[in-house]
This record gives C-alpha cells, sequence and structure tokens, in this order.
C-alpha cells in the first residue's frame, strides 16, 4: 500500500506541470490587459508600460513562466493584480463556501438518489421505475442556471421563504447560512441526483442477477437484508467511483451556481479574475482544483480498498 501512495503522488507531478503550463497560457489568449485593466482605458500609454513592467508582463512568457513555478514551489502563489492580496490565502478563504456548498450538494444527492436507484432497480419495469427514471432525465436535462433562476423565482420572490443570493458564514449564524445554502444546494444537488441514481440503478440490476444473490433469497434471508447487504454493497464500487468524480468536478465546476446566487466560492473568484484579467489568481485557482480533484481520485481508489477487501495492494 505504501509504495501504491508514493507512486500515485508522484504521478501528480506531470500532471501538476502540465496542468500549470496549460493554465498559464489559456488565461493569457483572453483578449485584453491586466495594467488597462486596473488603470481603466483612459489611462496614458507611459503609465500603462510602467505598470506591465512593474508586474512583469512585459517579460517574455517562458521567463514569465518559469519565474511563477519557481514561486509556486517556495509556496508562494503570487499576489492578485487587483487588490494585491496574495493569492494562496485568497483561495483559501474561497475554498471555505465551495467546500461547504459542494458537501450539502453531495449529501442531498445521496439522500435522494440512493433509495430512487434501489427502489427503481427492485422493481423494474413498474411505475416505480418509470417515474424515477424520468425525475431522472429531467434531472439531468436541466441546466443548472435555468434550474437556480426557477428556484429564486419560486422561493425568494413567490414566496419569499429563503434568501435569492449572498452567503452567511457558519460561524456569525448558523440558521443564516442554512438558510443561504438551501438554494444553489439544491441546484448543484439535483442534477448530481440524476446521475447517481441511474448509475445506482444499473449497477443494482448488474448484481442482483448475480448467483449469490439468488441464494441469499433461496436461504429465506429477510429481502430488506438482500438488497441493501448482499446486493447494495456489491454495487458501490461504480456508485463510489461516481461520487469521487463529482466531488472533484464540484470542487471545481460550481462556476455558474456560485455566480447565480452569488455565493464567494473558488468559482465566483475565478470568473471575477478572468474579467478583471487577474493572471495569479486564475493560475492558482485552476491549479489547485485540478490538485483536489487528483487528490480526490487518489481518495476514492482507497475507499475501493474499505469496499472490496479483494482490490487491497500490497
Amino acid at each position: 500500500m505504501g509504495r501504491y501512495l508514493l507512486g500515485r503522488l508522484a504521478s501528480l507531478l506531470p500532471i501538476l506541470f502540465g496542468t500549470s503550463l496549460v493554465a498559464f497560457l489559456l488565461i493569457r489568449l483572453v483578449p485584453g490587459d491586466p495594467a488597462v485593466a486596473l488603470l481603466g482605458m483612459e489611462a496614458d500609454d507611459a503609465a500603462i508600460a510602467a505598470l506591465r513592467a512593474k508586474l512583469a508582463l512585459d517579460q517574455p512568457l517562458w521567463m514569465q513562466y518559469f519565474s511563477w513555478a519557481a514561486a509556486l514551489l517556495k509556496g508562494d502563489f503570487g499576489r492578485s493584480i487587483q487588490g494585491g492580496r496574495e493569492v494562496l490565502p485568497l483561495l483559501a478563504s474561497a475554498l471555505g463556501p465551495t467546500a461547504l456548498l459542494s458537501a450539502a450538494a453531495l449529501a442531498i444527492s445521496l439522500v435522494i438518489a440512493i433509495p430512487a436507484g434501489v427502489i427503481a432497480a427492485t422493481r423494474r419495469n413498474t411505475a416505480a421505475d418509470y417515474v424515477a427514471s424520468f425525475v431522472a432525465l429531467c434531472g439531468l436535462s436541466l441546466p443548472s442556471f435555468w434550474l437556480g433562476i426557477l428556484l429564486i423565482l419560486t422561493f425568494s420572490i413567490t414566496f419569499p421563504i429563503l434568501p435569492a443570493s449572498g452567503y452567511v458564514s457558519p460561524l456569525a449564524d448558523m440558521g443564516g447560512f442554512l438558510r443561504s445554502l438551501v438554494l444553489p444546494a439544491l441546484t448543484l444537488g439535483a442534477a448530481l441526483a440524476a446521475s447517481t441514481m441511474r448509475m445506482t440503478r444499473a449497477s443494482m440490476l448488474e448484481v442482483l442477477r448475480a448467483d449469490y444473490v439468488r441464494t441469499a433469497r433461496a436461504k429465506g434471508i429477510a429481502p430488506s437484508r438482500v438488497i441493501w447487504r448482499h446486493a447494495f454493497g456489491n454495487a458501490q464500487i461504480p456508485i463510489v467511483t461516481l461520487l469521487g468524480i463529482q466531488m472533484g468536478q464540484l470542487l471545481g465546476g460550481v462556476v455558474i451556481t456560485e455566480t447565480v446566487f452569488a455565493w464567494p466560492g473558488i468559482g465566483k473568484l475565478t470568473v471575477d479574475a478572468i474579467f478583471a484579467r487577474d493572471y495569479p489568481v486564475v493560475q492558482g485557482a485552476v491549479l489547485l482544483t485540478a490538485t483536489l480533484f487528483v487528490l480526490i481520485n487518489l481518495a476514492t481508489d482507497l475507499i475501493y480498498t474499505l469496499i472490496d477487501p479483494r482490490m487491497r495492494v500490497a
């Protein structure tokens, strides 16, 4: 196991190198000049040139990249062009709200998807199966921004129950935090629940046809125990794989939802930084989310060994 972990961690290096290079180059393909974005369109050429020199934007691209990469190796993500704040604390402050939103969305999806998928599989070709499959198809088809706006119109305007946007820290007001969390978490959780339900149904259908399930039923074991212990216990590998991918995608892919609900997470921070041409923030955000995605995939592989001892490595 130790050798396996070292090998997986070593494989992070080329992935992070490639990610850093792509992030560095892609943000520079966006039209616009950070100096102009900071000083304004009315700034004179001399002031713009002086600021570009101060930010080292007048250097060749390869020199800018290696300077940034060398600083990264020392744990220095640079400073924001717009606010002058250090990038790493800025990312850390935005990671908390994104992690809370992602965890809530994932919890909502599991509460809905797992029972629905199991019921659809055990009652195949019945009304319950058709309804669950139809709802899952709707969840996959609805754009998240449209669903978010629809929830705002329903629960914030027509029935003013929940806030339309904003974020309240759980340390300051837990009740306010939970109220601000509901709508964005439902928006994200709906699509996750749909895909997880479909995966649960497909995995359960495959397992329910296995010989050991028929043997357990023939022994007179209670149907609920056959389903949840014997069948669902062995159907978890594909579900865990999907959840690991979803969690990684959530941490780096909540851009639309965070923008709609003004949620101060990594997604909104990245969008604001792109519009402001804040290169260090965009590069740091992309590199951080890529690292988290790979680490979550590694954690998913380790969870496999807890679910199925046959997959353990020496």
